[in-house]
């Protein structure tokens, strides 16, 4: 006989439990679907015993799927919010910085350095170089300068 045709409540809670502790190591929560399925299946499972292994087995993959989903659905929108939007967005960081340009912008385009990043830049006007300028906006990674 083999272990798929004679699976018990605990079969199924052990294998959530894996699931639960491959999941704690960084899977991302796609392991949650079937590691939650899994437990509901010991549950199912204690409270019918005479189930037959082959539904088991469909319950069990149907119950992934739709947990899975049920995941992304409900909780991708808590994983989205954040205090701080412009955490990783490093050209909304530099607005409102004072510099000096070290080169002429001519034509409303140019380049400046800043730490160890080279940016373009965009500006209205002509500037000359040695003038001050402050950040005050930008348009994807390209900063917008006015002069101070």
């Amino acid at each position: 006989m083999l272990l798929w045709e004679s699976l018990h409540p605990w079969h199924w809670l052990i294998l959530s439990l894996i699931l639960f502790v491959l999941e704690a190591f960084g899977a991302a929560g796609f392991l949650l679907g079937a590691g939650v399925a899994s437990a509901l299946m010991s549950v199912l499972l204690w409270f019918m015993p005479s189930l037959k292994w082959w539904v088991q087995l469909i319950l069990f993959g149907m119950g992934t799927l739709i947990m899975t989903a049920a995941w992304w659905k409900i909780f991708q929108r808590y994983n989205e919010q954040t205090d701080h939007p412009e955490l990783n967005n490093r050209a909304i960081q530099m607005v409102g910085r004072v510099i000096v340009l070290e080169q002429p912008i001519l034509n409303g385009q140019g380049k400046i350095q800043i730490g160890d990043t080279l940016w373009q830049v965009r500006s209205d006007v002509e500037l000359d170089a040695g003038t001050t300028v402050v950040i005050n906006g930008c348009e994807g990674i390209v900063l917008l300068l006015a002069p101070k």
